[in-house]
Protein backbone atom coordinates (compact mmCIF):
# COMPACT_ATOMS: atom_id res chain seq x y z
CA UNK A 1 0.00 0.00 0.00
CA UNK A 2 1.15 3.28 -0.17
CA UNK A 3 2.35 5.50 2.13
CA UNK A 4 0.19 9.18 2.52
CA UNK A 5 3.62 10.82 1.38
CA UNK A 6 3.48 8.93 -1.60
CA UNK A 7 0.02 9.81 -2.24
CA UNK A 8 0.53 13.47 -1.78
CA UNK A 9 3.58 12.76 -4.08
CA UNK A 10 1.24 11.62 -6.49
CA UNK A 11 -1.37 14.44 -6.44
CA UNK A 12 1.30 16.79 -7.38
CA UNK A 13 0.45 15.64 -11.25
CA UNK A 14 -2.88 15.58 -10.46
CA UNK A 15 -5.40 17.02 -13.31
CA UNK A 16 -6.96 19.08 -10.76
CA UNK A 17 -5.49 22.40 -10.40
CA UNK A 18 -6.84 23.29 -6.85
CA UNK A 19 -5.61 19.44 -5.79
CA UNK A 20 -2.34 20.28 -7.07
CA UNK A 21 -1.69 23.36 -5.68
CA UNK A 22 -2.61 21.76 -2.07
CA UNK A 23 0.01 19.01 -2.88
CA UNK A 24 2.57 21.40 -3.65
CA UNK A 25 2.23 23.69 -1.06
CA UNK A 26 2.47 20.46 1.42
CA UNK A 27 5.93 19.46 -0.18
CA UNK A 28 6.80 22.63 -0.22
CA UNK A 29 6.27 23.00 3.60
CA UNK A 30 7.85 19.47 3.90
CA UNK A 31 11.19 20.87 2.65
CA UNK A 32 11.36 23.35 5.09
CA UNK A 33 12.84 21.32 7.95
CA UNK A 34 15.85 18.50 8.13
CA UNK A 35 12.86 15.72 8.87
CA UNK A 36 10.65 16.50 6.08
CA UNK A 37 13.78 16.76 3.28
CA UNK A 38 15.07 13.25 4.59
CA UNK A 39 11.05 11.45 4.35
CA UNK A 40 11.32 13.12 0.90
CA UNK A 41 14.39 12.39 -0.28
CA UNK A 42 13.51 8.43 0.04
CA UNK A 43 10.96 9.03 -2.96
CA UNK A 44 13.38 11.79 -4.73
CA UNK A 45 13.04 9.67 -7.74
CA UNK A 46 9.56 10.69 -8.34
CA UNK A 47 8.72 13.44 -6.55
CA UNK A 48 11.84 15.68 -8.25
CA UNK A 49 10.57 15.20 -11.52
CA UNK A 50 6.95 15.75 -10.66
CA UNK A 51 8.40 19.14 -9.67
CA UNK A 52 10.41 19.64 -12.27
CA UNK A 53 7.33 19.63 -14.44
CA UNK A 54 5.21 22.28 -12.36
CA UNK A 55 8.38 25.00 -12.91
CA UNK A 56 6.70 26.01 -16.50
CA UNK A 57 2.94 26.04 -14.87
CA UNK A 58 1.60 29.16 -13.24
CA UNK A 59 3.11 30.98 -10.79
CA UNK A 60 0.75 29.72 -7.86
CA UNK A 61 1.93 26.33 -8.36
CA UNK A 62 5.49 27.02 -9.91
CA UNK A 63 6.59 29.14 -6.95
CA UNK A 64 6.09 26.63 -4.25
CA UNK A 65 7.44 23.97 -6.77
CA UNK A 66 10.50 26.12 -7.05
CA UNK A 67 10.77 26.89 -3.50
CA UNK A 68 10.87 23.32 -2.44
CA UNK A 69 13.63 22.18 -5.55
CA UNK A 70 15.77 25.24 -3.63
CA UNK A 71 15.42 24.01 -0.48
CA UNK A 72 16.54 20.68 -1.76
CA UNK A 73 19.59 21.52 -3.70
CA UNK A 74 21.00 22.71 -0.23
CA UNK A 75 21.59 18.75 0.34
CA UNK A 76 24.87 18.14 -2.17
CA UNK A 77 23.83 14.75 -2.45
CA UNK A 78 20.16 15.63 -3.80
CA UNK A 79 21.71 18.30 -6.07
CA UNK A 80 23.96 16.00 -7.51
CA UNK A 81 20.89 13.60 -8.38
CA UNK A 82 18.88 16.97 -9.34
CA UNK A 83 22.18 17.85 -12.30
CA UNK A 84 21.79 14.31 -12.94
CA UNK A 85 18.47 14.04 -13.85
CA UNK A 86 19.13 17.55 -16.15
CA UNK A 87 17.82 20.46 -14.43
CA UNK A 88 19.89 22.84 -15.07
CA UNK A 89 19.05 22.53 -18.94
CA UNK A 90 14.71 22.40 -17.51
CA UNK A 91 16.01 25.25 -15.13
CA UNK A 92 17.53 27.26 -18.21
CA UNK A 93 15.10 26.99 -20.78
CA UNK A 94 12.22 28.09 -18.21
CA UNK A 95 14.35 31.11 -17.44
CA UNK A 96 14.05 32.51 -20.74
CA UNK A 97 10.75 32.46 -21.48
CA UNK A 98 8.74 35.51 -21.65
CA UNK A 99 6.12 34.63 -19.08
CA UNK A 100 8.61 33.36 -16.23
CA UNK A 101 7.85 35.10 -12.92
CA UNK A 102 10.10 33.12 -10.86
CA UNK A 103 13.18 33.83 -12.66
CA UNK A 104 14.79 34.52 -8.94
CA UNK A 105 14.21 31.24 -7.75
CA UNK A 106 15.29 29.39 -10.85
CA UNK A 107 18.21 31.59 -10.16
CA UNK A 108 18.34 30.51 -6.90
CA UNK A 109 18.76 26.82 -7.81
CA UNK A 110 21.32 27.24 -10.12
CA UNK A 111 23.64 29.19 -7.11
CA UNK A 112 23.05 25.97 -5.00
CA UNK A 113 23.44 22.95 -7.77
CA UNK A 114 26.70 25.33 -9.07
CA UNK A 115 28.48 25.05 -5.66
CA UNK A 116 29.44 20.91 -7.33
CA UNK A 117 31.86 20.17 -9.79
CA UNK A 118 28.79 18.10 -11.40
CA UNK A 119 26.89 21.53 -11.63
CA UNK A 120 29.21 23.90 -12.79
CA UNK A 121 30.27 21.47 -15.86
CA UNK A 122 26.67 21.05 -16.64
CA UNK A 123 26.19 24.94 -16.56
CA UNK A 124 29.43 25.23 -18.84
CA UNK A 125 28.00 22.81 -20.92
CA UNK A 126 31.36 21.35 -21.48
CA UNK A 127 30.32 17.95 -23.02
CA UNK A 128 29.22 20.06 -25.90
CA UNK A 129 32.04 21.86 -28.00
CA UNK A 130 29.41 23.74 -29.81
CA UNK A 131 27.03 24.75 -27.23
CA UNK A 132 29.88 25.73 -24.68
CA UNK A 133 29.47 28.63 -22.71
CA UNK A 134 25.92 29.59 -24.08
CA UNK A 135 24.27 29.21 -20.66
CA UNK A 136 27.21 31.57 -19.07
CA UNK A 137 26.68 34.12 -21.69
CA UNK A 138 22.84 34.38 -21.48
CA UNK A 139 23.25 34.49 -17.78
CA UNK A 140 26.10 37.44 -17.71
CA UNK A 141 24.03 39.18 -20.84
CA UNK A 142 20.79 39.21 -18.07
CA UNK A 143 23.36 40.20 -14.69
CA UNK A 144 24.36 43.35 -16.86
CA UNK A 145 21.11 44.15 -18.10
CA UNK A 146 18.29 43.77 -15.43
CA UNK A 147 17.02 46.48 -13.95
CA UNK A 148 15.01 45.99 -10.93
CA UNK A 149 11.72 48.06 -11.32
CA UNK A 150 11.43 48.25 -7.57
CA UNK A 151 13.31 47.92 -4.77
CA UNK A 152 14.30 44.09 -3.85
CA UNK A 153 12.80 43.03 -7.05
CA UNK A 154 16.76 41.57 -8.92
CA UNK A 155 15.62 38.59 -10.33
CA UNK A 156 19.36 38.23 -11.68
CA UNK A 157 21.14 39.71 -8.63
CA UNK A 158 22.11 35.93 -7.51
CA UNK A 159 23.99 35.43 -11.00
CA UNK A 160 27.00 36.85 -8.84
CA UNK A 161 26.99 33.81 -6.62
CA UNK A 162 26.95 31.81 -10.19
CA UNK A 163 30.00 33.61 -11.09
CA UNK A 164 31.85 33.29 -8.52
CA UNK A 165 31.09 29.63 -8.40
CA UNK A 166 32.41 28.78 -11.99
CA UNK A 167 35.06 30.86 -11.78
CA UNK A 168 36.06 28.40 -9.10
CA UNK A 169 37.06 26.07 -11.66
CA UNK A 170 39.77 26.55 -14.83
CA UNK A 171 37.43 26.00 -17.20
CA UNK A 172 35.28 28.67 -15.36
CA UNK A 173 37.99 31.31 -15.47
CA UNK A 174 39.14 30.35 -18.82
CA UNK A 175 35.63 31.28 -20.42
CA UNK A 176 34.96 34.26 -18.55
CA UNK A 177 38.81 35.21 -19.96
CA UNK A 178 38.14 34.52 -23.38
CA UNK A 179 38.48 38.18 -25.15
CA UNK A 180 36.67 37.18 -27.82
CA UNK A 181 33.54 36.35 -25.77
CA UNK A 182 34.71 39.59 -23.36
CA UNK A 183 32.40 38.54 -20.29
CA UNK A 184 34.68 39.70 -17.54
CA UNK A 185 34.80 43.13 -19.27
CA UNK A 186 30.75 43.35 -19.01
CA UNK A 187 30.75 41.28 -15.74
CA UNK A 188 33.15 44.57 -13.44
CA UNK A 189 31.12 47.21 -14.95
CA UNK A 190 28.67 45.64 -12.34
CA UNK A 191 31.09 46.71 -9.51
CA UNK A 192 29.54 49.96 -9.39
CA UNK A 193 25.94 48.47 -8.56
CA UNK A 194 24.65 50.03 -5.58
CA UNK A 195 23.47 46.03 -4.71
CA UNK A 196 26.38 44.61 -2.03
CA UNK A 197 25.61 40.95 -3.09
CA UNK A 198 26.39 42.11 -6.98
CA UNK A 199 29.50 43.88 -5.90
CA UNK A 200 30.83 40.98 -3.71
CA UNK A 201 30.36 38.78 -6.53
CA UNK A 202 31.88 40.65 -9.36
CA UNK A 203 34.77 40.84 -6.53
CA UNK A 204 35.17 37.24 -5.76
CA UNK A 205 34.45 36.57 -9.48
CA UNK A 206 37.81 39.08 -10.44
CA UNK A 207 39.89 37.47 -7.88
CA UNK A 208 39.00 34.04 -9.29
CA UNK A 209 39.69 34.64 -12.19
CA UNK A 210 43.68 36.14 -11.46
CA UNK A 211 44.42 32.98 -10.31
CA UNK A 212 45.13 32.41 -14.64
CA UNK A 213 47.48 35.34 -14.16
CA UNK A 214 50.36 33.41 -15.13
CA UNK A 215 49.16 32.31 -18.43
CA UNK A 216 46.22 35.26 -19.10
CA UNK A 217 47.81 38.17 -18.08
CA UNK A 218 47.48 40.07 -21.24
CA UNK A 219 43.75 39.28 -20.92
CA UNK A 220 43.70 40.26 -18.35
CA UNK A 221 45.13 43.80 -18.65
CA UNK A 222 43.59 44.02 -22.32
CA UNK A 223 40.80 45.44 -19.86
CA UNK A 224 42.68 47.33 -17.25
CA UNK A 225 40.89 50.15 -17.74
CA UNK A 226 37.67 49.00 -15.70
CA UNK A 227 39.79 46.17 -14.18
CA UNK A 228 42.11 48.72 -12.08
CA UNK A 229 39.25 50.61 -10.66
CA UNK A 230 37.80 47.62 -9.78
CA UNK A 231 40.41 46.57 -7.94
CA UNK A 232 41.94 49.72 -6.44
CA UNK A 233 38.85 51.67 -5.63
CA UNK A 234 37.27 49.82 -2.83
CA UNK A 235 41.03 50.03 -0.59
CA UNK A 236 42.32 54.03 -1.97
CA UNK A 237 41.44 55.21 1.38
CA UNK A 238 38.83 58.04 2.21
CA UNK A 239 41.20 61.00 1.47
CA UNK A 240 41.04 62.75 -1.80
CA UNK A 241 43.89 62.63 -3.75
CA UNK A 242 46.14 65.74 -4.86
CA UNK A 243 47.43 66.53 -8.29
CA UNK A 244 50.37 64.99 -8.03
CA UNK A 245 49.33 61.67 -7.08
CA UNK A 246 46.37 61.90 -9.93
CA UNK A 247 48.60 62.90 -12.63
CA UNK A 248 50.40 59.95 -12.69
CA UNK A 249 47.56 57.72 -12.92
CA UNK A 250 45.14 56.94 -16.12
CA UNK A 251 41.93 59.21 -16.36
CA UNK A 252 39.56 56.82 -15.12
CA UNK A 253 41.36 56.21 -11.48
CA UNK A 254 42.98 60.02 -11.19
CA UNK A 255 39.09 61.51 -11.81
CA UNK A 256 37.57 58.85 -9.10
CA UNK A 257 40.39 59.62 -6.40
CA UNK A 258 40.18 63.10 -6.83
CA UNK A 259 36.49 63.64 -5.43
CA UNK A 260 34.46 62.43 -2.32
CA UNK A 261 33.73 59.01 -3.00
CA UNK A 262 31.44 56.38 -1.13
CA UNK A 263 33.75 53.82 0.90
CA UNK A 264 33.35 50.01 0.26
CA UNK A 265 32.13 49.47 3.70
CA UNK A 266 32.44 44.61 2.97
CA UNK A 267 35.90 44.02 4.58
CA UNK A 268 35.57 40.61 2.73
CA UNK A 269 35.28 43.00 -0.63
CA UNK A 270 38.61 44.91 0.44
CA UNK A 271 40.88 41.22 0.98
CA UNK A 272 39.02 39.97 -2.18
CA UNK A 273 40.52 43.07 -4.79
CA UNK A 274 43.64 42.79 -2.60
CA UNK A 275 44.00 39.09 -3.29
CA UNK A 276 43.34 39.89 -7.05
CA UNK A 277 45.96 42.35 -7.32
CA UNK A 278 48.53 39.94 -5.38
CA UNK A 279 48.01 37.56 -7.91
CA UNK A 280 48.35 40.02 -10.73
CA UNK A 281 51.74 41.83 -9.11
CA UNK A 282 53.09 38.31 -8.75
CA UNK A 283 54.04 38.47 -12.45
CA UNK A 284 56.83 40.60 -13.55
CA UNK A 285 54.53 42.41 -16.29
CA UNK A 286 51.81 42.55 -13.50
CA UNK A 287 54.60 44.44 -11.35
CA UNK A 288 55.01 46.86 -14.37
CA UNK A 289 51.22 47.90 -15.06
CA UNK A 290 50.69 48.19 -11.15
CA UNK A 291 54.02 50.59 -11.43
CA UNK A 292 52.64 52.71 -14.53
CA UNK A 293 49.10 53.38 -13.02
CA UNK A 294 50.56 54.63 -9.38
CA UNK A 295 49.31 51.72 -7.45
CA UNK A 296 51.89 51.42 -5.24
CA UNK A 297 50.74 55.10 -3.93
CA UNK A 298 47.21 54.57 -3.84
CA UNK A 299 48.17 51.17 -1.70
CA UNK A 300 49.96 53.04 0.57
CA UNK A 301 47.05 55.44 1.39
CA UNK A 302 44.95 53.23 1.69
CA UNK A 303 46.69 51.39 3.86
CA UNK A 304 46.54 54.46 6.24
CA UNK A 305 42.95 54.33 6.36
CA UNK A 306 41.95 50.66 7.30
CA UNK A 307 41.17 49.28 10.05
CA UNK A 308 40.45 46.06 9.65
CA UNK A 309 42.99 43.51 10.68
CA UNK A 310 42.38 41.01 7.74
CA UNK A 311 42.60 43.62 5.21
CA UNK A 312 45.74 45.10 6.75
CA UNK A 313 47.82 41.96 6.30
CA UNK A 314 46.27 41.69 2.34
CA UNK A 315 47.48 45.28 2.23
CA UNK A 316 50.98 43.84 3.44
CA UNK A 317 51.63 40.96 1.71
CA UNK A 318 51.19 43.01 -1.55
CA UNK A 319 52.71 45.76 -0.30
CA UNK A 320 55.67 42.64 0.43
CA UNK A 321 55.82 42.15 -2.84
CA UNK A 322 56.49 45.76 -4.00
CA UNK A 323 58.92 46.47 -2.04
CA UNK A 324 61.49 43.61 -3.01
CA UNK A 325 61.00 44.72 -6.55
CA UNK A 326 61.60 48.44 -5.09
CA UNK A 327 64.91 47.26 -3.45
CA UNK A 328 65.91 44.39 -6.55
CA UNK A 329 65.63 47.71 -9.10
CA UNK A 330 67.62 49.83 -6.44
CA UNK A 331 70.20 46.97 -5.80
CA UNK A 332 70.98 46.31 -9.66
CA UNK A 333 71.05 50.56 -10.03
Amino acid sequence: MATELEELIGFLSHPSPPIKKAAVNIVRDYTGSEEGIQSLGKYFAVAVPSLFLILAEKKEVSEPAAEALVNLSQVPDLAGKMVEMGIIKIVMDILYKLECDIKHLLVMLIVNLTQLDVGIESLLQNEDEKMQGLYIMKLVRSFCTSSSEKKGDDPFEHVASILVNISQKETGRKLLLDPKRGLLKQIIRQFDSPSPLRKKGVSGTIRNCCFEAENQLQNLLLISEFLWPALLLPVAGNKIYNEQDTSKMPLELGSALSIEREAVTDPEIRVQVLDAIYLLVLQEAGRRAFWSINGPRILQVGYEDEENPRVMEAFERVGSLLIQESGEDTGSA
